[in-house]
């Protein structure tokens, strides 16, 4: 946990949020700014800056979190028809909020290419 991250306090309960999913590794919560009609932000609780910031160790908190944001996906009603995960990492890539996070975005046509 980093004590100035947004993402550390939603998870520590400090900020609130519209949580979707909860385990000891991941948590999901709807995007307050969403881009879609459907938009989850998938996080680690462990404090990644970004996914650079991963090792080898992390290797099977990705693989969950990959596979969780599947059956979150699914959950939505949105795997029949499409969606796309996301996943910016530093500032040009277009992360702002420096704690690893995958966007879930669907519930319509997506456009390409995105920005």
């Amino acid at each position: 946990m980093s004590d100035d991250c947004l993402f550390c306090k939603i998870i520590a309960g400090e900020i609130p949020s519209n949580k979707v999913y909860s385990d000891d590794d991941l948590y999901a919560f709807e995007d307050i700014n969403p881009a879609a009609p459907q938009h989850i932000l998938i996080i680690p609780k462990k404090h990644l800056t970004n996914i650079n910031s991963a090792n080898e160790k992390d290797e099977a908190l990705l693989g969950k979190l990959l596979l969780r944001a599947n059956e979150i996906a699914k959950e939505l009603g949105l795997a029949e028809d499409g969606f796309r995960y996301v996943i910016n990492t530093g500032r040009d890539g277009g992360q702002t909020v420096f704690h690893l996070h995958l966007h879930i975005l669907g519930g319509r046509a997506l456009s390409w290419p995105p920005g």
